[in-house]
């Protein structure tokens, strides 16, 4: 069997802002081991010297081996480590920004049991995508690195889940009326945190779907962008006569949201409700959106007193472009939200409890609420296997390119725009993917872009 350190193992794992791959064949321990290492060598600097990172990891049967391999290599590199054990990624993130550390995070997210892998930030949840710093990390690995140190650090628990709770409840406080919320956690890490964040929310009545943590993910995949993944909680909200339901992803960093209706809620439209609601308290502020939100997210924006900024997808981009902006908030159409006074990471609890905190202080129902902020048709992220992508791509700009009024943005991937419609197609970071995302001045116009575009990513499939 190859190593896992094999330079083409190690070139395919390594992706644009995280580690990740199958278990055991391209992620296992040598590789968290050395990764380990080499992460603390990178961020050691004598301006700025590594003395303790901390980690985290999820539910899947391989993270706490490889959480204690990679702690191993960080130990060889003469580095503390603090673990916290079980955490979703926000927790972690918490972690790094409350005590002021590096962090390391095991989880591979969405993707199915058999991938796992590595998020890393510097102090304070900054990031490290391979533009800043994981491409020396990644090259380090792959020269190995001597084991001798002149010391080796040392291992420590701390349970920092509490004191996480505390701190998005300070953040986004929930008053008002009461309210029945229904939360799928997909049996990923949500059902690690919500307890401990609905535990202090006694106007909340929480309905809960698979809290039990089971890397296997028996019910269903905890990958909320899909809606399969979502009939459960869908029906369960239309059930229970809820007044929202809530979706979380494997390492609960993203949420998706479900009126009372049982209807999906995008997150372009929960974006716009959150930057209204930072924009109150930061008026002027800028607000950061990602290339496939919806155009009433800058829209609303600017009539809000705010300044958008348009960035590429992916966590490293947009908590870079928050920093250089000091924006109030960020969001993603795929269910990310980054607030600036949560170290500007992302956080799919705290953007829950955005969206139970407007809802709590109004005499509506969700449809009713968000309705002022949907104003375009989207189709969602459509996901299509494609061989070769860029030979689709390059069709795909050649048939849309030259139509009158279009307007072609290579910001990342493929933008196609008009006054009417506008659409992205790009590959998936981690999967061999070509995402597809449209938007139409009605849900003819919109419907009939997505038939055609799909066409040509389907054709040959």
């Amino acid at each position: 069997m190859a190593s896992s350190l094999d330079p083409a193992n190690v070139g395919a794992v390594f992706k644009a802002y995280d580690v990740r791959g199958t278990v055991p064949d391209q992620v296992d321990e040598d590789l968290a081991r050395a990764t380990g290492r080499a992460f603390v060598r990178v961020l050691d600097t004598p301006e700025d010297p590594v003395r303790r990172i901390v980690i985290g990891h999820d539910m899947r049967p391989s993270s706490p081996s490889l959480a204690r391999a990679y702690a191993e290599g960080a130990n060889q590199a003469g580095a503390d480590v603090v673990m916290i054990g079980l955490a979703s990624t926000d927790q972690l993130y918490f972690a790094s920004g409350h005590l002021g550390l590096p962090g390391v995070m095991f989880t591979a997210s969405h993707n199915p049991a058999q991938y796992n892998g590595i998020k890393q930030c510097r102090p304070f949840a900054a990031p490290v995508g391979m533009e800043s710093g994981l491409a020396e990390i990644r090259d380090l690995v792959l020269q190995g690195s001597p084991l001798e140190q002149e010391h080796s650090g040392t291992v420590e628990e701390q349970d920092v889940l509490e004191a996480y709770a505390d701190h998005l409840l300070s953040l986004a406080p929930v008053s008002g009326r009461p309210l029945t919320v229904v939360a799928d956690a997909g049996n990923g890490m949500a059902g690690h945190t919500a307890p401990a964040v609905f535990a202090r929310l006694p106007g909340i009545e929480l309905v809960p779907m698979y809290f039990e943590l089971d890397g296997t993910f028996p019910h269903h995949e905890a990958n909320p962008i899909e809606p399969e993944n979502l009939v459960d909680l869908q029906a369960k909200v239309r059930e229970t006569g809820a007044d929202v339901g809530l979706a979380f992803d494997g390492d609960a960093d993203r949420c998706f949201l479900v009126d009372e209706r049982g209807q999906l809620v995008s997150p372009s439209t929960l974006t716009a409700l959150i930057a209204a609601r930072e924009l109150a308290k930061a008026p002027g502020s800028a607000v950061i959106h990602n290339l496939i939100t919806s155009r009433a997210v800058p829209q609303i924006v600017s009539e809000l007193g705010g300044r958008p900024v348009r960035t590429r997808v992916g966590h490293s981009f947009i908590k870079a472009r928050m920093a250089e902006t000091d924006a109030v908030f960020g969001g993603e159409h795929s269910g990310h939200f980054y607030f600036r006074d949560f170290w500007r990471a992302d956080s799919g609890m705290l953007a829950a409890l955005h969206a139970l905190a407007a809802l709590a202080e109004a005499d509506v129902p969700l449809s009713e609420l968000l309705a002022p902020y949907e104003r375009y048709p989207l189709s969602g992220e459509i996901n299509s296997t494609v061989a070769d992508q860029q030979a689709v791509v390059a069709e795909i700009e050649a048939t849309y390119g030259g139509r009158d009024g279009a307007a072609l943005d290579r910001l990342d991937g493929l933008t196609v725009s008009t006054d009417d419609w506008s659409f992205n197609v790009r590959a998936s970071n981690t999967e061999p993917l070509l995402r597809l995302n449209v938007e139409g001045k009605d849900t003819a116009t919109m419907e009939h872009l997505r038939d055609e575009v799909l066409a040509i990513i389907r054709k040959d499939a």
